[in-house]
């Protein structure tokens, strides 16, 4: 797909495909408790009725990369994205904070209701996508009781690190990960132990990394097909707002 970006002008959506007017194009400052305050981009595309989480456990340029090329699927999609780095500056600088999928989920819980609490988003379904220490932060999250998130997209990452939370997890979820991540069989644990709707994905001869040419591609388009059918679709059922 052949993606045309031109942030100056402000609004658009990249080109290549069905495009769509993005009526709130912005950065945002969200505030959580204990006085941190992350910062987002937030992209809506005109009429969007669903909305996607992205979190950015570390500070990665290529991971950062990978997340905007996923968004802008989304976006053509129809789907507002919220692109959040899940720590501040001075907590990033901080090894053990990365991997602290506690620390992290809840951040992500907290996030969503955030974005649901905003006017141009409170009607939205929520979804969740996360990679790396972000694939486990999301599982994280849709564990909570009180959750209200309608979809989720694991990649890579250690999702087994969310212990016996899998099972407490509602919210239909795409797992993905390679046939040469090493974390493979941890992949498979987690579907095992997990009680909602589910699906395993597994990427022939692919890395954590995602380095085999098309490899981003694929998991672009895995991640907008499961995401835009529950997110978008009237009729999918839900154990988000829909269901309340």
């Amino acid at each position: 797909m052949t993606m045309v970006m031109d942030r100056h002008r402000a609004g658009w959506c990249p080109t290549g495909g069905p495009t769509h007017l993005c009526v709130v194009d912005t950065d945002v400052d969200i505030a959580l408790a204990g006085g941190v305050v992350l910062r987002g981009h937030l992209d809506l595309p005109a009429g969007a009725a669903g909305a996607v989480v992205f979190t950015q456990g570390n500070k990665s340029h290529r991971h950062g990369l990978h997340h905007q090329y996923v968004a802008h699927r989304l976006q053509l999609a129809g789907l507002g994205t919220l692109l959040v780095d899940l720590l501040a500056p001075d907590e990033a600088s901080e090894h053990r904070n990365l991997a602290d999928i506690p620390l992290l989920g809840s951040r992500v819980g907290q996030i969503g209701r955030w974005l649901s609490a905003q006017d141009e988003t409170a009607s939205c379904r929520l979804g969740y996508f996360g990679a790396g220490t972000g694939a486990g932060a999301v599982l994280w999250a849709a564990a909570e009781p009180d959750s209200r998130v309608d979809a989720v997209v694991s990649l890579g990452g250690p999702p087994h690190l969310v212990g016996e939370r899998l099972s407490w997890v509602k919210a239909p979820t795409l797992l993905m990960g390679g046939s040469a991540d090493a974390e493979l069989d941890h992949y498979l644990a987690t579907r095992a132990r997990m009680r909602c709707p589910s699906r395993l994905v597994v990427l022939p001869g692919v890395t954590r990394e995602l380095d085999l040419p098309g490899t981003l591609d694929e998991v672009a388009g895995l991640a907008s097909t499961w995401l835009a059918g529950l997110l978008l679709d009237e009729g999918a059922g839900s154990p988000g707002r829909r269901a309340s």
